[in-house]
This record gives C-alpha cells, sequence and structure tokens, in this order.
C-alpha cells in the first residue's frame, strides 16, 4: 500500500428508506468512524469518513463509496449501520491493500458483493501522450 495515499470513504447523507423519513446515513457515519478506530490496522483507521449530500443512489440507501487517488471508486448500496459494518470495516483494509483499488465482486466481503452500483475507474493522463487510460 502507498502510505501516501489518502483513502476516503463517502456517505449519501439524503438517502430515505422509502415510505419514511428515515435517513440511515448519519448513524452509518458515527458507527463506521467508530469501528474503523477499534481496527488494528493501521491503514484501516487512516480511512476519512465524510458526509455526502447526494450520490444518486436514492433507490438504494444508504449509498456509500470508496476511492483513492490512482485507485478505482466503488459506489454501494442497500447498506445498513446495523448490519454491514463489518463488511464495509474488512472491505476497507482490502482497498488500502489493492495497488489500483480494481476487484472483482466475488472478492468483496459478504453484502458488498451484491450491493455494488458501480465500479469506476480511475483516469491517468499520460502526459507524452496526450491519452487518457482509465485503470
Amino acid at each position: 500500500m502507498d502510505t501516501d495515499t489518502k483513502h476516503r470513504i463517502a456517505v449519501c447523507t439524503s438517502c430515505k428508506h422509502k415510505g419514511t423519513q428515515i435517513g440511515p446515513g448519519h448513524a452509518l457515519i458515527d458507527t463506521l468512524r467508530s469501528a474503523l478506530r477499534a481496527h488494528g490496522d493501521p491503514a484501516v483507521q487512516s480511512f476519512e469518513v465524510s458526509a455526502v449530500a447526494c450520490m444518486a443512489g436514492c433507490d438504494r440507501p444508504c449509498a456509500v463509496a470508496y476511492h483513492a487517488t490512482g485507485k478505482a471508486s466503488y459506489l454501494f448500496g442497500d447498506l445498513d449501520p446495523e448490519t454491514d459494518i463489518p463488511d464495509m470495516v474488512r472491505f476497507a483494509g482490502d482497498y488500502a491493500a489493492m495497488d489500483d483499488g480494481w476487484c472483482a465482486s466475488v472478492d468483496r466481503p459478504g453484502k458488498l458483493r451484491t450491493s455494488t452500483i458501480a465500479r469506476i475507474p480511475t483516469l491517468l493522463f499520460d502526459a507524452q501522450s496526450k491519452k487518457v487510460k482509465a485503470s
């Protein structure tokens, strides 16, 4: 893992469960921050967790994104602060260890295998060829 890479998790705070005014985002942020801090791996503990007003995953609350410079980003939906935190923490460790952030769905823990909304490749600009390359 590149120790200079800043790993981030963004959590949607506007997602609401259908038919309710209940938004799980704030509870998920608090629980996830605590779980990451309590983990024994410094790479996992270093993840920054931020609130985001909307990530357009409204049909699948709560939406959560993992991202870092030079790595593919992931957007997950349908995450629950009461049941999915262990899988999210485990994926933080896995993601931190990946050179380019790229992994197959079968390599993601638990519910993250089936709750992926998008995997977004990082764009690398090659100044000599003036071409954009995707990871």
